[in-house]
């Protein structure tokens, strides 16, 4: 018997409409077979599953109670009803005392008009100050915001939070670290870390993607743009920028163009009209983070480890590797990320084709990623530079700051012309385009391993067994006659299980690719805000990927080591892959860190 015939279904009526649904399922999910969107602010499916809003709430007939939808299991014969006045009036309640609990500045907050609290609020007429707000006034009735800014990446504004506990069940949960949590009791719980200390004493690192849930502005991104403001005005600044690959997958969703838009030619037309003196394809400094990290691997392969080999790209993995699994560090590439490599080169190698002096090149970057800010303060030196004045990269944005900047120039980037990148620093291959989907990283790098393992330009170019979503994948291909083990993870806690696997001796790989984001960096902690219903009912990171997977399909070139670009770069420049300059360049260190400071737990605890 066929599997979909073993599945038992149960017949229900929502709103007087007959449907039958899957035994097991609950009411939210029997209602959307209808075409019904039950509100919720706190439910996001396999992740935070604990009915802490009550705003999804629905009559059932014969109940006395009004019943969780997010929660209650859907019950053959069942009679549902999702708009009656006793529920309008209770979902309606519920907001409004939520927000009676949050600070009220919605007009210059950075979720206004992109907030699940705000959308539902006005879809429910939700008066705001229907009971007295009082939360965060002192005895002359100001305003006293409990905001920690102490990371690098992320600020947390609890004033603005609602305890949907959407954070907790994310950094608990896929992202295993658990650095925040609910603290107090009562009217008096609050999000915060353990001991009450700031998130930059804690072992965060920095993903970002409790920001991503959080269904109001009590978690966003640490805003960097007026520093590129600032740069854009100094006239002795030349100040170029580059994106990373899924910014031109998804910056288009934050102008009302469907999720899965290429905006590639719109993103460079909006940074030209911005003021940008150079605008490049970061994806040419992806394929030099390839042909260093493929040489570091044959090398490697050659001297019998140390292996697993893990890739580096991403930073909110490599600082989870430094805090979680230290005796690993060993085994992290020391290549930079492209992000690094691009803003060594433009310092370098750009500076001195340009006759520019370095300290006037001001480097951005547009990244999908909050870590990636905490990454350019890591301390690497640039040979020959003073690094206290000469970072490879001055500034990090994300996709939303980049998306606030070009409504602050008042672009129209709907209606933008495309643009072509420029071309000093301006080729990518398609191995460079697919470093933002999970997976890419690893083809991109199995590309040029192969061809100079086997001595040979091959044909076969498509790794698929690394492609997707899932959590883990493992393939085993043979190049150049020799057997070489990978595996692909996402998300912290893939991480975990796959390092742990490989600690009990139940795998062994030469390669491993990780990214601290389920799906890659499309998924990344800097990427627009998607609603909750929206994150329970699609595969959003695979819906980004396809973008980034298309362009590599249609590329001219689809190996790092074709690009002219890199070639060129590599003969009147750097020598040859993981030479004595490319390794000054473009390699860095990574060290083992503390979970917590060096005190013990007794010294957090409050004094007398």
């Amino acid at each position: 018997m066929a599997i979909a015939e073993m599945t038992k279904t149960i017949t229900l009526k929502i709103n007087g409409q007959e449907t039958q649904v899957r035994e097991g399922a609950t009411i939210m999910e029997a209602a959307r077979q209808v075409g019904i969107r039950i509100p919720t602010l706190c439910f996001l499916k396999e992740v935070n599953e604990v009915g802490a809003c009550r705003v999804c709430m629905v009559e059932v007939a014969g109940m006395k109670n009004l019943a969780a939808a997010c929660m209650f299991p859907a019950a053959d014969g069942m009679e549902i009803s999702t708009n009656s006045p006793r529920v309008r009036k209770a979902v309606k309640t519920n907001l409004e005392l939520l927000l009676s609990h949050h600070r009220m500045d919605c007009l210059s907050c950075p979720r206004s008009t992109n907030c699940e609290l705000q959308t539902l609020a006005f879809e429910y007429d939700a008066q705001q100050y229907h009971y007295e707000n009082t939360s965060f006034r002192d005895e002359k009735n100001n305003i006293v915001p409990a905001i920690d800014t102490s990371s690098k990446a992320i600020t947390r504004d609890n004033s603005k939070c609602i305890l949907c506990n959407r954070c907790v069940a994310m950094c608990n949960g896929p992202q295993v670290t658990g650095v925040i949590g609910r603290n107090g009791r009562g009217f008096d719980t609050y999000i915060g870390s353990p001991f009450s200390l700031p998130v930059n004493s804690t072992s965060c690192i920095d993903c970002g993607q409790c920001v991503q849930v959080c269904p109001t502005a009590a978690l966003t991104e640490k805003d960097d743009t007026q520093k590129i403001w600032d740069a854009l005005s100094n006239p002795d600044m030349h100040v170029v920028v580059a994106p990373a690959p899924s910014i031109r997958a998804q910056v288009g969703e934050l102008f009302g163009m469907p999720m899965g838009t290429n905006v590639q030619g719109k993103v460079v037309s909006a940074c030209r009209l911005m003021g940008f003196d150079g605008v490049f394809d970061i994806d040419t400094a992806a394929d030099m983070t390839i042909m260093e990290e493929a040489n570091e691997f044959i090398q490697r392969f050659k001297d019998n480890g140390p292996f697993p080999m893990f890739t580096s790209c991403s930073p909110g993995w490599v600082k989870f590797l430094e805090f979680y699994y230290p005796e690993y560090v060993p085994n992290l590439s020391s290549a930079k990320s492209p992000q690094g490599m691009y803003g060594a080169l433009m310092k370098t190698y750009y500076a001195e084709k340009m006759g520019i002096d370095p300290k006037n090149i001001f480097v951005a970057t547009i990244m999908p990623c909050t870590a990636k800010k905490f990454e350019i303060t890591r301390g690497d030196e640039t040979p020959g530079f003073n690094a206290t004045k000469y970072p490879d990269v001055d500034v990090v944005i994300t996709t939303v700051e980049f998306a606030r900047m070009i409504k602050q120039s008042a672009i129209d980037f709907k209606n933008l012309a495309d643009s072509e990148f420029d071309p000093i620093f301006g080729v990518a291959s398609g191995a460079g385009h697919i470093f933002g989907a999970s997976g890419g990283v690893m083809e991109a790098a199995l590309r040029t391993a192969a061809d100079t393992l086997t001595g040979q330009s091959l044909d076969a170019l498509d790794y698929k067994e690394v492609r997707g979503t899932a959590g883990i994948k493992e393939a085993e291909y043979n190049l150049g006659g020799q057997t070489v083990r990978v595996a692909v993870a996402s998300s912290p806690a893939r991480a975990k299980e796959l390092l742990d696997m490989v600690k009990r001796g139940e795998r062994e790989y030469h390669f491993i690719e990780i990214m601290g984001c389920a799906g890659g960096c499309v998924g990344g902690g800097g990427q627009p805000n998607v609603p909750g219903y929206m994150r329970n009912e699609y595969d959003i990171p695979a819906l980004r990927a396809d973008v980034l997977r298309n362009i590599d399909k249609n590329s001219k070139y689809r190996k790092s080591h074709d690009n002219p670009v890199v070639k060129e770069i590599y003969d009147s420049f750097l020598g040859e892959p993981g030479g004595h300059k490319a390794h000054e360049l473009l390699h860095t260190k990574h060290e083992a860190r503390n979970v917590y400071p060096p005190k013990t737990l007794f010294d957090y605890l409050p004094k007398e």
